[in-house]
């Protein structure tokens, strides 16, 4: 039979406890009250349909990496369920107490995790509630279903692969329908449990992308908590990810464009400005009327805006914004005001190389777009660009290699920068820190 090591280690790594005045004895764990696989003592035994008894979360562990047999007797697992093993849960924890004395304390008698069974019937009850507009009851609900995810890993493994998005999107919904103000508190506990649920199904995407859900969206972005912001943003984002169809629905919501503009200006949460930016993106590039959305963003200030969020944001939003700009620079109102910015050579050369490969065929292609659609009196650019250094960094990066759209589009820049290069004098970056910002 093993032994663990004196006293006062095995409590340290058991429990942490202070150590008993004699620290020189030894304690012995019954074998069979070990887990086969992590080898500690067991606090939540459970059978699996080979006989053998193991930690719930050590083989919770095992069967979620993708293995399908049982540890020990290396059978073929012909059910995942785990049945608990009670009688010797209790004969670990009349152990614990017997041996408290050397620090050790009683486990805990653990909760029940959810089954597939479990969670179907509280779906039942939520589309019951929902149905009959019983706002309480459905509130309660949901309560219930936000504890059950914070109670365990397993239990919120156990929700998300069920159909809860359909339902909660069904209700949100509903209960959209009514009004926003009425039942705001409710509707924004539905919104936080959906965003474990991301990316939703389309079936869920037709209740959330409805007119009644959109227009509460919108509101909570305007109008509700910053939590409450930020989930809004995030299930708009997952709207915008579908199809064309969803997207124009976007783009005809009132209020929401100034919204998405809002969040981009004074952030939330790094979470909350990527899914903006990624929603302004699929609004410009997917919208049939993009055209028309663009300028709105124009109009917006958002160019000035994403030129200012490029000097110092991390590689995400970077990228992300730099997708922005140059979906938005197709725009000729954007271009006349990129022309004007101070910003937008220095920061479209400089991060050519400095973000990543991505966000690198974004700059070009944002550059090119400038270059290509110059008018005769906005030549200067030009200039400028050989200035900040941008046909050295084009040619390195042809050198280098990169994607075949991105190195049709540094080929055609470095032949418009060949052509001027006796206009300005090639020198290092300029450093634009020192520049002072719009706001």
């Amino acid at each position: 039979m093993p032994r663990t090591r004196k006293t006062s280690d095995r409590r340290n790594q058991l429990d942490g406890n202070k150590p008993p005045a004699n620290s020189n004895l030894e304690l012995t764990i019954p074998s069979h009250f070990r887990c086969p696989i992590s080898l500690d003592l067991m606090k939540d035994p459970v059978t699996l349909c080979t006989g053998i008894t193991y930690d719930r979360q050590s083989i919770d562990t095992w069967l979620d990496a993708g293995n399908y047999t049982c540890p020990v007797t290396n059978q073929i697992l012909n059910t995942f369920e785990q049945i608990p093993n009670h009688t010797l849960r209790r004969m670990i924890q009349d152990w614990c107490v017997d041996n408290r004395s050397f620090g050790i304390e009683r486990i805990p008698t653990p909760r029940i995790p959810l089954t597939d069974s479990d969670v179907s019937a509280i779906l039942a009850e939520v589309a019951t509630a929902s149905r009959r507009r019983d706002y309480p009851k459905c509130r309660d609900l949901v309560k219930k279903i936000n504890a059950l995810i914070k109670e365990s890993d397993r239990n919120r493994r156990c929700i998300v692969r069920s159909e809860m998005g359909r339902v909660l999107s069904a209700a949100f919904e509903t209960f959209a329908s009514a009004s926003p103000d009425n039942h705001a508190a409710g509707l924004e506990e539905i919104l936080s449990l959906l965003t474990w649920m991301f990316p939703l199904d389309e079936a869920a995407r037709l209740s959330l992308g409805s007119h009644p859900s959109l227009f509460c969206l919108s509101w909570f972005l305007k109008c509700g908590t910053l939590a409450g912001r930020r989930n809004a943003v995030l299930a708009i984002k997952d709207i915008a990810s579908s199809n064309q169809r969803h997207v124009e629905a976007l783009a005809q919501t009132n209020g929401l464009i100034e919204s998405l503009v809002k969040i981009i200006k004074t952030p939330i949460c790094p979470a909350a400005t990527k899914a903006a930016l990624m929603t302004v993106h699929y609004l410009i590039s997917s919208s049939p009327s993009k055209k028309e959305t663009a300028e709105q963003f124009v109009d917006m200030g958002l160019v000035a805006l994403l030129l200012e969020k490029l000097v110092d944001s991390e590689k995400s939003i970077c990228e992300k914004a730099l997708a922005v700009l140059d979906g938005i620079c197709g725009c000729d109102r954007a271009r006349e005001i990129a022309y004007g910015h101070a910003l937008t050579v220095p920061i479209l050369v400089k991060k050519i190389f400095r973000v990543s490969d991505l966000a690198t065929g974004f700059a070009v292609s944002a550059l090119w777009k400038l270059l290509k659609n110059q008018k005769g009196e906005c030549g200067e650019i030009l200039v400028e660009c050989l200035q900040v250094g941008a046909f050295q960094k084009v040619l390195m990066l042809l050198q280098v290699g990169c994607e075949e759209r991105t190195k049709e589009k540094a080929t055609d820049l470095l032949k418009l920068l060949n052509g001027s290069r006796g206009s300005g004098e090639c020198i290092d970056s300029l450093d634009f820190k020192q520049l002072k910002r719009s706001f």
